[in-house]
């Protein structure tokens, strides 16, 4: 699809094109969501309202399994085997939705305890909203699978858009718990997210199945998938799940900014993530090479955080004064030691997602394994928010100079086979 755009010289977008200039925009609205939160609440406040923000996080990535697979197999599947295959997803999403939301709002006080939240209603709010993520997430990956960004980037527009409105709209009408009304916008965010949405695709009374190799390749890309995302649930979201639990409130909301100014360099590389996956299938079902590919994003990720990392190190305290206030500057000489964290991570992410698009699952262990590595160590050592810093950039690092090497490797293999 090409959208003309009247200049002295004329100029052709791409949707692709397109859906990284929303991207941007959809990251620049989040992060103003969360800034204003921040500013408006104080770190002890914002403690709780960068919980539930956490939890959605988490959601979302748990989700992004079936908007991966979704998008994977929009591409190889076609007329009735799709239809079978979406019908399935659909119900599959749903199904895990319902239990996964009535298992938060049943836990709800048990989660209210071990975070030291204000409010358990937040938690049963957010359940409520989880079933309508997964079909979300699934209507979003038919767009990506079927690189209809155009519809990809209204979806994530009106959630974006609903969300800040919504939100500071409860806040000037209603004086109630903060950490609830947070959780409300979310909720109703979600709903105006399914915009557009192709209800022809569903018919959840078709039951027809797959026939077994169809169905194999679904449930390993499926499982393969899910153990992925709960790796970048751990390595991107217990951190600050941890830094609620051992710290004071104070210290948190402290953390929390932290994170949310570090993290902008993985959130712009997620728009390179939803290019890249439909890009390298399309290319390997074409028998055309991807490397290329990866090389372009993974320029294009090491040259932007390392651009993040230098800002966040010379200007630390304008950054933070600027984005949050005076009342976070204990945190500055952290910033680039987290945003350094973060880079390095975004960077090895594009591999991990690259072999995934390959059906290649060893750099998937690697995130994992040391996914799990950051957990136990920081749970070890927490002295400190210096020392939980410092646990994830060593983290980060190994798993980078693993995933490399991991390609370097490969890569001579696959070129002695073409030799030969």
């Amino acid at each position: 699809m090409y959208i003309s755009i009247p200049f002295n010289k004329k100029v052709k977008l791409t949707s692709s094109h397109v859906f990284m200039l929303s991207g941007l925009l959809v990251n620049a609205g989040n992060y103003f969501y969360n800034l204003v939160l921040g500013r408006y609440l104080g770190p002890e406040k914002f403690a709780d309202a960068a919980i539930i923000i956490t939890f959605l996080l988490v959601l979302s990535f748990i989700a992004m399994t079936f908007q991966l697979v979704t998008a994977k197999f929009s591409v190889i599947f076609e007329n009735s085997t799709f239809k079978n295959f979406i019908n399935n997803t659909y119900r599959n999403a749903t199904i895990v939705g319902v239990l996964l939301g009535a298992m938060v709002i049943l836990l709800s006080e048990e989660l209210q305890l071990f975070f030291k939240t204000s409010s358990a209603t937040m938690f049963v709010f957010f359940g409520i909203g989880i079933p309508f993520y997964f079909l979300m997430s699934v209507n979003r990956g038919v767009y990506q699978g079927k690189k209809e960004f155009i519809s990809l980037s209204v979806t994530y527009q009106l959630e974006m858009m609903s969300r800040l409105i919504i939100t500071f709209l409860l806040f000037y009408f209603l004086d109630f718990s903060s950490s609830v009304l947070i959780t409300v916008g979310i909720l109703f965010s979600l709903l105006f997210g399914l915009i557009p949405f192709k209800f022809k695709n569903i018919d959840f009374l078709n039951f027809s199945k797959l026939n077994k190799t169809e169905l194999k390749m679904v449930r390993s890309f499926f499982i393969i998938t899910i153990f992925y995302e709960l790796t970048q649930i751990i390595i991107n979201n217990s951190d600050i799940l941890l830094v609620k639990h051992y710290f004071n409130s104070y210290e948190a909301g402290l953390y929390a900014s932290l994170a949310l100014i570090g993290r902008v360099v993985y959130f712009v590389a997620w728009m390179f993530v939803m290019l890249l996956l439909p890009a390298v299938v399309t290319l390997k079902k074409e028998g055309k090479p991807t490397l290329p590919i990866l090389i372009k994003y993974t320029l294009y990720i090491g040259a932007l955080s390392l651009a993040i990392v230098l800002g966040c190190y010379f200007f630390p305290e304008q950054i933070i004064y600027l984005l949050f206030g005076d009342g976070y500057l204990e945190i500055a000489p952290l910033l680039w030691r987290y945003a350094l964290a973060t880079g390095i991570f975004a960077i090895s992410n594009i591999f991990a997602y690259y072999y995934l698009s390959l059906d290649k699952y060893l750099p998937v262990v690697f995130s994992g394994v040391f996914g799990m590595l950051q957990i136990v160590l920081i749970v070890l050592y927490h002295n400190t928010i210096l020392q939980v810093v410092n646990i994830q950039i060593l983290s980060m690092f190994i798993l980078l100079f693993i995933q490399c090497a991991f390609f370097f490797f490969s890569s001579l293999e696959e070129l002695k086979t073409d030799d030969i």
